[in-house]
C-alpha cells in the first residue's frame, strides 16, 4: 500500500451532503430564499463540496479574504492565495440576517446546490481584490472582468452541498472526486504522483513534460479542468478525446490516470498555480508540474512567475511540490523535444509550441507542422473546428 500525501491543512473536508440527511436538506432547502451564483460561485462551491478546497468549511468572511488578498494567509492560519466568495446586489443583501439560512441556487440552470448559514455581510474594494490576486485592474483580463462584474456584498459562512452539477453525468468516466483519486492511487501502489494542468489540448510539449515527470515519478495524473473556460479556448469534452488518444498511443497506460476537476478557470497566473497545488495535494498528488505561463492569459504574467511563486512562499505553506520545467519547444537539429536547458542550438532551429498559437493556426485553416502535435490530436481538432 502507498503512503499519501496529507490532504491541505491535514484532513480532506467534504462537504456534500447524501442520503437521508441530503433528503431532509433539500426539503428544508425549497423553503428558504432563494440566492443564486455565478458559474464561478457554483463550481466553488463543488469544490468544497467532494473535498477539493479542504480544509475550507464555506465561503470566507472579509478577515479571510483581507488575509488572502494580502498576505495568502486565513485568520486561522491556513495558506490560501485566492478569495473563495459569494456575492450578491445590495438590495439582497439588505433583506438577510446574520444568522439565517438561504439556498444557494445555479444561476444558469436553477438547480438547487446548497444552504449557506449567513454569519456576514460586507462589501469589499474589488478592484483592490484585482490588484492582488491578479496583479492588475484591466478589464479586459477575464478574471478581473469577473470580479468587477460581481454583487457589491459578500456573503459568508458555512455551507451545505447537495449536488454536484451536471459534472457527474456529462464526464462520466473522467470527473473525480479527491477521495476516488486518491483510492485509485493507493490501488496502484503509486507513492509519488505528479499532477498535469491541462485547459489546452494535449499537444507535444505537454506530453515531453509529462514524460519528464514520468521518469522521475510512480505515476503521472493528467487533471484536466472541465469548467468554463474564455470564449476562444476549446471544450472540455474535446481535450478530453485528445487526451485519450495520445495516452492510447504513446503513454504507457498502466501509469497514467486522466480525470477532471469542476473548476472555473480565473487566469490569475502565480496565485492561480499555487491553488492548483493546493487542491492537486488534495486530490492526492505529490508533485504540480509547472510549466511556462501556468493559469496565464495574454501577456499579463512574466513566463515563469508561476515557477517563481513557489519560492516566495513559506516553506510549511504547501506539502506539494512542484517540478518546474523550462520552455520546451521541437528542435530540427536536435530532431525531437527539447528545452533551453538540454539543446544548443540557435532558436531558429527552434519549433516554440503553445495551446494558444494551435488555436489560432486551426481558427486560421494554417497548416501545422507535424512536429507540432501528434496526427491523432490534429484529426480532432481538426474536425472540432470544421463543424464550428
Amino acid at each position: 500500500m502507498s503512503e499519501l500525501i496529507l490532504p491541505h491543512g491535514g484532513k480532506l473536508k467534504p462537504l456534500l451532503l447524501n442520503g437521508e440527511e441530503l433528503k431532509e436538506i433539500v426539503e428544508k432547502a425549497r423553503t428558504l430564499q432563494k440566492i443564486w451564483m455565478t458559474t464561478r460561485e457554483r463550481d466553488d462551491l463543488i469544490m468544497m463540496g467532494i473535498g477539493a478546497f479542504s480544509p475550507l468549511e464555506g465561503f470566507m468572511g472579509k478577515a479571510d479574504w483581507k488575509g488572502v488578498c494580502d498576505e495568502m494567509r486565513m485568520t486561522d492560519g491556513t495558506f490560501w492565495p485566492i478569495p473563495i466568495t459569494l456575492s450578491v446586489p445590495e438590495a439582497i443583501a439588505k433583506g438577510l440576517k446574520e444568522g439565517q439560512e438561504v439556498a444557494l441556487f445555479d444561476g444558469k440552470n436553477d438547480e438547487l446546490m446548497g444552504i449557506l448559514l449567513v454569519q456576514e455581510r460586507y462589501k469589499i474594494d474589488k478592484a483592490y481584490e484585482c490588484k492582488q490576486v491578479f496583479k492588475t485592474n484591466d478589464l479586459r483580463h477575464p478574471g478581473v472582468a469577473k470580479v468587477m462584474a460581481q454583487g457589491e456584498v459578500n456573503l459568508a459562512g458555512p455551507v451545505k452541498v447537495l449536488s454536484e452539477g451536471e459534472y457527474p453525468k456529462k464526464f462520466d468516466g473522467i470527473y473525480a472526486t479527491p477521495e476516488e483519486t486518491r483510492n485509485l492511487f493507493q490501488e496502484k501502489g503509486w507513492n509519488s504522483i505528479a499532477a498535469l494542468q491541462l485547459r489546452n489540448p494535449m499537444h507535444r510539449s505537454h506530453e515531453y513534460i509529462a514524460k519528464i515527470a514520468l521518469e522521475i515519478c510512480d505515476g503521472l495524473f493528467i487533471h484536466q479542468l472541465i469548467g468554463n473556460l474564455k470564449e476562444d479556448d476549446i471544450p472540455a469534452d474535446i481535450r478530453v478525446k485528445c487526451v485519450e488518444v495520445l495516452v492510447e498511443h504513446y503513454f504507457p497506460k498502466e501509469r497514467v490516470i486522466q480525470k477532471g476537476y469542476p473548476l472555473e478557470m480565473r487566469y490569475a497566473g502565480p496565485r492561480e498555480a499555487l491553488l492548483h497545488a493546493i487542491f492537486r495535494q488534495n486530490y492526492g498528488a505529490t508533485h504540480l508540474i509547472v510549466g511556462r505561463d501556468h493559469a496565464g492569459v495574454g501577456n499579463y504574467y512574466a513566463p515563469f512567475e508561476s515557477q517563481e511563486a513557489f519560492d516566495q512562499i513559506p516553506s510549511d505553506a504547501l506539502k506539494i511540490k512542484p517540478l518546474k520545467i523550462d520552455w520546451t519547444f521541437y528542435c530540427y537539429k536536435c530532431k525531437g523535444m527539447a528545452s533551453y536547458k538540454t539543446c544548443p542550438h540557435p532558436e531558429e532551429d527552434h519549433l516554440i509550441l503553445s495551446g494558444t498559437l494551435l488555436r489560432k493556426k486551426l481558427t486560421d485553416g494554417d497548416s501545422i507542422p507535424k512536429e507540432f502535435s501528434r496526427p491523432e490530436v490534429l484529426n480532432i481538432l481538426a474536425h472540432y473546428y470544421r463543424t464550428l
